[in-house]
């Protein structure tokens, strides 16, 4: 902690109170800054050092450790004192490096921190600072927080160092970079020619991103001047694209045309701003046209690059390999017990409920999971990776839409992990984009990989599926979806819609969240649809509405 030390020359002032922390305004280096110095127990605990051996800190963080480590390190950090700050952490190698980029790397300067009210060991602050490169300048604020931890060595309080509280949009190993963009910006249009714009679209942000860093080069653009996030490795393995902060000034943009509708665009957008936690992706079957995607949060596009557990929806493909391998059919009697056991693991249906006398159908309609659970002993353990592959065209990572996606994932498991796959449990991950092209599927009867552009603009590859499913297969996959659509669980949701339509619901039960994630997806005609909304409840209520509405329209 050090001694305390005496200021020469200091002016007596009257501190104001900012969040609980005594924040005190002094001039410095041609800028405004808050000087968060601490008094108090504070300072009475810095003069208290010795050199002596010191007791290990131990149990929960107090208000002073909390407020005393975050104004050490905001402090500092705000008068350009980086190995100061770094040392405040709890990786000071790594937040000096990315300190020292702030100012060198990023052109930030003329910073000022202002911390809010701590919520326990986390410290909210807000950011203003200028962006000035070259001669162009332009403001930036935004917020942040911190949280502040014990070292394991000796319980000092320290700020538990991440990417994100030097700003919320970086991950850990990314960077901040003020420079010529390198990538052009880009003019998206929907395929009525329309401007697509963040503003008008608050769901496309990143997609706008991904078609930037796809297309800005190829569409004939001129690159400006930026603040921008650098993806680092981690962010790059999970198909994060660069994102621009501030523009200082304005690249030439090129062009490229999207197939989005802009009335079904902005009616995805309606409906999962209703929701929160909601995402939605409308396709086109007969060519796997993307007429729409929204979600409700815009920092990240669970749409597009979600890996959710899909549940029952998956039932779709699940049913496919049964009929396929003739294990079962439509109108077949199928037991629909309350509970099932396999590979160790006893598995329930929603409320135990049982179907006396049932048939396949009636289980498929009513998302029975022991009607499915019951059959893992007649599959092989790689069945349901290879149709979902092979005949849905998902779970290959080869999808090119012209913006980053997850393509689905459905492992090959055993026992009884395989089993709960069978009902979209277990190591399955789907997303609405792939749970969408999975009913677009049924409907054409083919696997038409989705896109967002044309792949004629720059002559890539659409992934294809290996074999298609057998007429009879098809006919009865059809006729489930529709008996679902008139008389199962997702009969409330498409009432009207018929009739020449189909659906599934799913519930996907979630570790340590009350509510299981509501998925939903259907087809209409040339129109196929899936969404989820996360911890909101079964998929018949919360994203079957979403759906069915997108459907409507599109008639």
């Amino acid at each position: 902690m050090g001694k305390r030390r005496r200021v020469a020359g200091r002016r007596k002032i009257r501190p104001a109170v900012f969040g609980g922390m005594i924040a005190v305004v002094v001039g410095g280096a041609g800028f405004s800054v808050y000087a968060l110095y601490d008094g108090g127990a504070a300072a009475d605990e810095r003069a208290d050092a010795t050199a002596g051996h010191r007791a290990v800190k131990s149990g929960p963080l107090t208000a002073t450790e909390v407020r005393t480590a975050s104004t050490r390190f905001l402090t500092a950090w705000q008068h350009g004192k980086v190995t100061e700050a770094a040392a405040v952490t709890d990786e000071p190698a790594t937040a000096g490096k990315l300190l020292t980029g702030y100012a060198k790397d990023a052109h930030l300067k003329d910073v000022t921190l202002t911390p809010g009210t701590a919520k326990g060991a986390e410290v909210p602050f807000s950011v203003k600072a200028t962006v000035a490169y070259r001669g162009l300048s332009k403001p930036l604020a935004y917020r942040s927080s911190l949280t502040v931890v014990r070292r394991a060595s000796d319980g000092e309080p320290l700020v538990d160092w991440h990417s994100a509280v030097l700003h919320p949009d970086l991950r850990d190993g990314d960077t901040l970079v003020t420079g010529a963009s390198g990538t052009p910006p880009v003019k998206a249009l929907d395929r009525d020619g329309g401007d697509i714009t963040a503003a008008k679209y608050p769901s496309l942000g990143t997609v706008l991103d991904g078609l930037r860093e796809k297309y800005g080069k190829r569409a004939g653009g001129t690159a400006g001047v930026e603040l921008r996030v650098v993806r680092g490795k981690a962010a790059k393995a999970a198909k994060l694209s660069d994102k621009t902060l501030a523009e200082l000034s304005k690249g030439t943009p090129g062009t490229v045309r999207t197939t989005l509708s802009p009335a079904l665009q902005a009616a995805a957008e309606q409906q999962v701003a209703k929701r929160a936690r909601a995402s939605v992706v409308v396709l086109r079957p007969s060519t796997g046209e993307i007429l729409a995607v929204a979600n409700s949060g815009h920092g990240f596009n669970t749409a597009f690059q979600g890996s959710l557990a899909p549940g029952s929806t998956m039932k779709v493909i699940t049913s496919s390999l049964l009929l396929d391998k003739g294990v079962t059919s439509a109108d077949k009697p199928h037991p629909c017990p309350k509970t099932f056991t396999y590979g160790g693991w006893k598995f329930h249906n929603d409320d135990d409920f049982e179907i006396k006398g049932g048939t396949f159908k009636a289980s498929f309609a009513r998302s029975c999971n022991t009607a499915f659970i019951s059959q893992a002993k007649k599959l092989k353990n790689d069945d349901l990776t290879k149709q979902a592959q092979q005949v849905f065209g998902l779970s290959m990572n080869n999808w090119a839409i012209g913006v980053p996606t997850f393509d689905g994932s459905v492992p090959v498991q055993s026992a009884a992990q395989m089993a709960a796959s069978l009902i979209g449990q277990g190591g399955v991950r789907m997303n609405p984009l792939n749970m969408a092209s999975v009913a677009a599927t049924v409907r054409s009867g083919t696997f038409h990989q989705p896109y967002l552009v044309a792949p004629s603009f720059d002559h890539r590859t659409l992934a294809t599926a290996s074999r298609t499913m057998s007429a009879k297969t098809l006919a009865q996959l059809r006729e489930l979806m529709r008996y679902t659509a008139t008389n199962g669980t997702a009969a409330e949701a498409m009432s009207g819609l018929g009739p020449d339509y189909g659906a599934k619901t799913g519930s996907a039960e979630v570790d340590g969240q009350k509510k299981p994630n509501g998925w939903f997806t259907a087809y209409r005609g040339d129109l196929a649809a899936a969404g989820v909304v996360q911890a909101g409840g079964h998929g018949g209520d919360t994203a079957g509405p979403v759906v069915a509405t997108l459907l409507k329209l599109g008639s």
